[in-house]
């Protein structure tokens, strides 16, 4: 049942406020919207959360695949599988996180052989379910876990130590460790860590920033930690850091926020002790990133871009790690992007075979391949389930001949498989702990489109196979889902997805499109979707939804679109440069206001991304698609439901707060403009029952918005 038109909104806090910026005259009528605290904010926000109710009830009915229960069931029923991860082993314990069905969080389990044992519970630390686990490290002898949680969606993680062999906590907590990497050194007596400088002794603004290498003997306060790298460089760095399993090689790299670049240094730690390492330049200054570990063998390796913007493996000498002194192992393929190697050896049984896996993407399809880790030359391919994604190629840290991987595609959920070096072949290591819900009988296919400027761009469709002809071809137009992101080097590959199913399952079909921008081909197809060239993605994603009408898979009148964070930047131009192309459209947790996004959140780590709006040209740049500055008078602009997250501090929801006042303001016709407002969570992770409830309430409107048969409350 379509719910009735809404004629009338929540008057906004409005004024005349336009800037001469650069050049520019820069109107900005809903300033005010900027400040949650205020009163007028909150009482604006709240009388959007009477307008949503009212649609809510509105929508009534309660039968057809979108009534509530019915659909909310039913996400449950395809979430019923859970989650397992690949293991991260420690001599003969193995860890690993793990979801069953009805689980709200994953939990991290420990096992040795046949006996395993909850170690890390997010429930039990908070029954209320707001906590989340951040990320854990098992120590290198594994008698140790290293683990940061954050609560209420701020991503603000604390980091504790807890004993594996009893589960009691040891160390913490240690606050300000965002983002942090843990490093153990051999014995579990200390380990190096990131943590942001005390805000106390920063500017306000700044006080997200200005991170730091420490290092944190167990035991003592964080107050006596000591710091060993990131004084001097730029204050929106990014620290990784790694020890090799000796305990011999200290490895940090920097980033400064998302910039496709990375700086790597290495230290011998048996020079000067871990308290005061001497780095060494690996790749410092160059327009690449890079990511550099010791191998077993002594070995320095390096996954980089350099020269190669889809990726090369090189090799050197630790004791002469600059990139004069590289060789190139495995070179760039000139199709597919170079994602992960790992090398299995004997672990000390010299009769195993000694290889070197390599997994690659191409367009957005996972590959494996074999190569003698000698020479880089290629013997082979590992058989992998089907055309899907697999992330992470896991070794033991001892060495051995075995190597582990996960594995997904739209209709498989995510699972374990070993390969073994001895054999060649791969086997089922691991299943997600619950039940496989009956799966609706659909057909995934990659289509190619052409994009105004020539370049060809790829999208995963996913329909009834009841829906299709025998070439693939729909049998009639359906109302279409168009999902992309189209940022940040994050690939769109295939993946088992819960709404994705149950939206095909009641009959209509759901798009991925795999823009430029992302990750899917490489370095180059990333920054021809960023900074200047960031249209090109809007481009492409218009261009992909041309071709949905144009192919006879849906009509205006049945095409949402859908983003989340980035991606809602990108369905936020979506629907103020393309209006007339979609019907509804769902953009959560987004940036909409890009001349004042770097002021808010983590806004200032992204200009690499967009551009800075305090430089003359670039602000040009932002001011050409900012979706707030893109609204006009007049305009019937499509059903646009934003969903926004209290807690979240990466992007601020005064950026819905202000489009959607815009818009409502602007609009000529009478498709709703719409906010979700949602409080104790944030940008990340989440609840299952709390992401369940969300999925529900955006299906159901985009199925009300697109006429797809069964919706209703």
């Amino acid at each position: 049942m379509t719910a009735p038109a809404l004629r009338t909104y929540p008057p906004a806090p409005r004024t005349d406020l336009v800037e001469d910026l650069h050049g520019h005259r820069v109107a900005d009528p809903y300033r005010a919207l900027e400040d949650a605290t205020s009163e007028v904010t909150e009482a604006w926000s709240a009388a959007q959360d009477d307008l949503y109710d009212a649609y809510r009830a509105q929508l009534g009915g309660a039968d057809g695949a979108f009534a509530t229960e019915r659909l909310t069931e039913r996400l449950h029923a395809l979430l019923g599988a859970g989650f397992v991860s690949p293991p991260a082993w420690r001599g003969d314990r193995r860890f690993f996180s793990r979801r069953s069905g009805d689980q709200e969080h994953a939990v991290v389990v420990v096992a040795e052989g046949d006996d395993e044992r909850v170690l890390i519970d997010p429930i039990a630390l908070d029954p209320a379910g707001t906590t989340t686990l951040d990320s854990w490290q098992p120590s290198k002898e594994g008698h140790l876990v290293a683990y940061q949680v954050s609560s209420g969606g701020t991503e603000e993680s604390v980091l504790h130590v807890l004993d594996v062999a009893t589960g009691d906590l040891v160390d913490g907590p240690i606050d300000r460790a965002r983002y942090s990497p843990v490093a153990w050194l051999p014995g579990g007596e200390a380990f190096f860590y990131v943590r942001r400088l005390p805000p106390e002794d920063l500017p306000a603004d700044e006080a997200q920033y200005h991170r730091r290498v420490w290092l944190h003997t167990l035991g003592t306060p964080a107050a006596d930690d000591v710091e060993v790298f990131g004084a001097g460089l730029d204050h929106t760095n990014y620290y990784g850091v790694s020890v090799s399993r000796d305990g011999r090689w200290l490895i940090v790299s920097a980033s400064a926020g998302t910039a496709p670049r990375t700086d790597v240094w290495i230290a011998d730690l048996t020079a000067t002790g871990p308290a005061a390492p001497a780095f060494v330049e690996v790749a410092v200054g160059l327009d690449a990133e890079t990511g550099a570990w010791v191998a077993r063998d002594g070995r320095l390796y390096v996954h980089t871009n350099l020269d190669a913007p889809r990726g090369r493996v090189a090799v050197t000498d630790p004791t002469a790690p600059g990139v004069e002194h590289w060789t190139t192992l495995v070179g760039e393929d000139p199709t597919a992007v170079l994602e992960d190697v790992a090398f299995t050896d004997g672990g000390g049984d010299l009769t195993d075979p000694e290889l070197l896996l390599v997994s690659w993407r191409r367009h957005a399809v996972s590959e494996v391949t074999v190569h003698d880790p000698r020479t880089g030359s290629r013997s082979g391919a590992v058989d992998l389930p089907g055309l899907g994604s697999i992330s992470g190629l896991v070794t033991r840290p001892d060495g051995g001949p075995e190597v582990w991987f996960s594995y997904a595609d739209h209709t498989t959920p995510t699972t374990v498989h070993r390969f073994d070096a001895r054999t060649g072949a791969t086997s089922l290591w691991a299943a997600p702990p619950g039940l496989v819900a009956d799966l609706p009988d659909v057909r995934a296919q990659q289509i190619e489109v052409t994009s105004p400027d020539g370049t060809v761009v790829r999208a995963f469709v996913v329909a009834r196979t009841d829906a299709l002809d025998a070439s693939g071809r729909p049998l009639a137009p359906a109302p279409t889902i168009l999902y992309g992101y189209g940022g940040f080097q994050i690939s769109l590959d295939p993946a088992f997805s819960a709404s994705t199913l149950a939206w095909v399952e009641a009959g209509g079909v759901y798009v991925v499109a795999n823009l430029r921008g992302g990750g899917e081909e490489g370095e180059e197809w990333h920054r021809a979707g960023m900074r200047a060239h960031k249209q090109n993605v809007f481009d492409d994603f218009h261009a992909v939804g041309d071709h949905l009408v144009a192919q006879g898979w849906t009509t205006p009148a049945a095409l949402a679109c859908w983003g989340g964070s980035n991606g809602g930047l990108l369905v936020g131009a979506a629907l103020t440069q393309r209006p007339d192309l979609f019907a509804a459209v769902v953009c959560s947790a987004p940036l909409l206001d890009m001349v004042r996004y770097q002021r808010f959140g983590l806004g200032v780590t992204w200009t690499e991304e967009y551009g800075d709006a305090d430089d003359p040209t670039e602000l040009g740049w932002l001011l050409g698609y900012s979706p707030y500055h893109r609204v006009v008078d007049g305009t019937d602009y499509p059903a646009t439901l934003f969903t926004v997250f209290e807690g979240d501090t990466r992007v601020d929801p005064l950026h819905a707060r202000k489009l959607a006042a815009a818009l409502q303001a602007a609009t000529s016709g009478d498709r709703p403009v719409l906010v979700r407002r949602e409080r104790g969570v944030g940008h990340g992770g989440r609840a299952l029952s709390r992401t369940i409830a969300l999925t529900v309430e955006q299906l159901q409107f985009v199925a009300d918005r697109t006429g797809l048969a069964g919706s209703g409350a």
